[in-house]
């Protein structure tokens, strides 16, 4: 009988315990969990920012191309002869290609920045578990 009343305080020890290391270890996931999210969470912002600031200087660009396509047919329209429209267009065509090959690389570092910026809450937390 004692080792009857013996093995069940053994057999409820070891439940409570078991039952306490499952909190314990339902607790440590949860966290780690909402520890996930908030990570994802600040990436994506870190990315939203990113793209906002690349679709405004993207709008930025296409007004400042709009404002030169009108400049230059102003000054075609004003040529008074064949070969000002030729300067004219040739002048436009040097402006907007050293104008595109210019935003298109500082549109690609705006986008590495902003690879690197969303990627650095993942990093950080990758640290962490290590």
């Amino acid at each position: 009988m004692a080792d009857t009343r013996r093995m069940d305080e053994e057999a409820s020890r070891i439940a409570e315990e078991l039952q306490e290391k499952t909190q314990r270890m339902g607790r440590e996931y949860q966290k780690a969990v909402e520890r996930g999210f908030e990570t994802a969470s600040r990436s994506f912002s870190e990315a939203e920012r990113g793209f906002q600031a690349v679709a405004a200087e993207m709008a930025d660009f296409s007004k400042r191309r709009w404002e030169d396509v009108f400049r230059a047919w102003e000054q075609i329209l004003r040529a008074r002869h064949f070969g000002d429209v030729v300067e004219v267009q040739a002048k436009y065509a040097q402006r907007a290609f050293e104008a595109y090959t210019s935003e298109m690389s500082k549109l690609g570092e705006m986008c590495l920045s902003a690879a690197r910026s969303a990627s650095t809450p993942v990093e950080d937390a990758a640290r962490r578990f290590r």
